[in-house]
């Protein structure tokens, strides 16, 4: 709880010199970017509060089926009624809170695939080799259906690192409740396979031929991976100081979402960004020890799910600004601006949290 709270007070910091210059669409004010996080973090105390104080595996179980179907309604919903961004059409605004139905999706899939996963504990009285089959279908089956069928959804917003994150997480769920590694590596060529056809076919080309030719448009789709660059670069050791970024004055987009770890490096400079990804992984680390001390089977995979969630964004998003992999929408926990990740992310804190009670110390 405590690494929870001083992530959210040090992503709110550096949101607030991020978006000190950054106005998005025309006529928005400066700080309007930390005002709505602020705004966000305010409502995600509500869950996050409530999740500590009354969550219980038993709880958390009757309400899965009920949040994955609303998260499924939610993807089915944007498809029709969404707001668009270029071709990508993955948010839907109710009032000055936007929804983005995938955020949902993310922790719909680590709930019920926990929920199945853990439902046939104690099988008796059925042949070997009934239980080896019904061990497979709740194991790896079942998850993985309702994996893909989440991940064919978002696919339709045209937001393929929303579908290789959730996919991703159901592959993981399926490894922590212990399907085959067979079956793990048969989907992970599966899942390759068909990014690299989307990737071909889609939209996403352009990024991917922009990352393997590197400086080939300099001042086209390779903007902002290169100022992201210059920023890491330009902080040093130790930083040009808090909010004295230079390259967040119309250099690096989306400095206050995506790439607002180009600032954390830049002002904060190698030991400041080090020091961040460090208390980010003592998070990560943190979750996975209360997960394997968990008595509860449900529970356990559940918060087993949320940490490797965390982990797999921080992951990402630090790959994506100092140019690892392609450039993609990814968000950083706790220091992006986002109505509905900010949202998701203290949910799942406090589920996480209030789970944790019924963890051996």
């Amino acid at each position: 709880m405590v690494l929870t709270f001083i992530m959210l007070l040090l992503g709110t910091i550096v949101l607030m010199s991020a978006s000190s210059t950054y106005t998005g669409t025309e006529g928005e004010k400066p700080f309007g970017e930390v005002r709505s996080h602020l705004l966000h973090i305010a409502i995600g105390l509500i869950p996050l509060v409530a999740c500590i104080l009354f969550v219980t595996p038993a709880l958390v179980r009757r309400l899965t089926p009920l949040f994955f179907l609303v998260s499924l309604l939610l993807l089915l919903v944007v498809l029709v009624v969404g707001t668009a961004d270029g071709i990508a059409k993955r948010w839907i605004f109710v009032g000055p809170i936007s929804v983005q139905p995938s955020e949902f999706a993310k922790t719909a899939v680590i709930l019920l695939s926990a929920l199945v996963i853990s439902s046939g504990r104690g099988e008796t009285g059925v042949s070997e080799e009934k239980r080896s089959l019904k061990r497979w279908l709740r194991t790896f089956v079942i998850p993985m259906a309702v994996t893909g069928v989440c991940c064919g959804l978002i696919l339709l917003e045209h937001h393929l690192s929303g579908v290789i994150i959730t996919g991703a997480i159901g592959l993981f769920m399926t490894f922590a409740g212990g399907a085959s590694l067979f079956w793990e590596a048969a989907v992970v060529a599966v899942g390759a396979a068909g990014v690299y056809l989307v990737v071909q076919t889609g939209y996403t080309s352009d990024r991917v031929t922009s990352w393997l030719h590197r400086g080939a448009d300099l001042k086209g789709i390779d903007w902002q991976t290169t100022q992201g660059i210059y920023a890491i670069g330009s902080g040093g050791l130790a930083g040009k100081g808090l909010g004295e970024s230079l390259l967040k004055y119309g250099y690096v987009s989306e400095v206050a979402n995506d790439f607002i770890f180009t600032v954390v490096c830049e002002e904060l400079g190698f030991f400041g960004a080090v020091g961040i990804l460090l208390l980010f992984a003592a998070m990560v680390f943190r979750g996975f020890y209360l997960g394997m001390k968990c008595r509860d089977r449900f529970a356990s995979l559940v918060i087993l799910g949320l940490s490797f969630k965390f982990g797999l964004h921080v992951l990402l998003n630090v790959m994506v600004v100092t140019g690892l992999i392609p450039n993609t929408g990814i968000s950083l926990p706790f220091f992006s601006s986002g109505g509905s990740a900010t949202l998701m992310q203290m949910f799942d804190a406090g589920l996480l949290l209030g789970l944790s009670r019924y963890c051996d110390p």
